[in-house]
């Protein structure tokens, strides 16, 4: 499978949003959406008008970035979930139940390449199963045993619950779209896909 090794601090500069691939870095003053708010490439680039079809493609670029999908997976779910009624908010909500995000919305990794990173190595069990795939789909009412403490406060979503006494997260419900905290226009991805 592909995975971007470049510079991640490009692709925020590309979004024009913080995507925080880079952890602490994406909170200080240091952060290059900061100090440069252009997109990346040619400094005298003209600025064009963005068709319809450009806006769409920047939102799903920037769902594909934030999740860390690749573009094969991205269509996977969206196929999936276009057979049920409301095919966007349950794109969103697929997204959000995988392991390397809910690992990372419970301030378990600073990032979410850091969350792939652990669970790659063996530090986290769902419902008592050693589970080493970031992908990996969390429903209802399991539970996450990790290892290590949390590294970074996060506020844990309404759809997750953490007791660090324990070491172990449970999973409430699932996530409906007022819970996802990212700003992403989610019509713009369905209307790119039923092209």
């Amino acid at each position: 499978m592909s995975q971007y090794i470049g510079p991640k601090c490009r692709l925020c500069r590309r979004e024009g949003v913080k995507l925080f691939l880079k952890g602490e870095k994406c909170d200080g003053p240091k952060c290059p959406i900061v100090v440069r708010q252009s997109a990346p490439g040619p400094h005298k680039a003209r600025r064009r008008k963005v068709s319809e079809y450009g806006l769409q493609l920047r939102e799903k670029q920037k769902v594909k970035r934030i999740y860390l999908v690749s573009e094969a997976q991205i269509k996977n779910y969206f196929e999936s979930s276009r057979k049920t009624l409301s095919s966007a908010g349950t794109l969103l909500s697929r997204l959000e139940r995988r392991l390397d995000n809910a690992v990372y919305r419970l301030g378990l990794a600073a990032s979410r390449p850091q969350a792939r990173q652990r669970i790659r190595h063996g530090h986290f069990k769902v419902s008592g199963r050693l589970v080493t795939y970031p992908a990996y789909e969390l429903k209802s009412g399991d539970t996450i045993t990790f290892v290590k403490e949390s590294t970074a406060e996060r506020i844990v979503p309404a759809w997750l619950s953490l007791d660090l006494k324990k070491k172990e997260a449970r999973v409430l419900a699932l996530p409906s779209r007022d819970q996802i905290q990212e700003d992403i226009d989610e019509k713009s991805i369905v209307e790119f896909y039923s092209r």
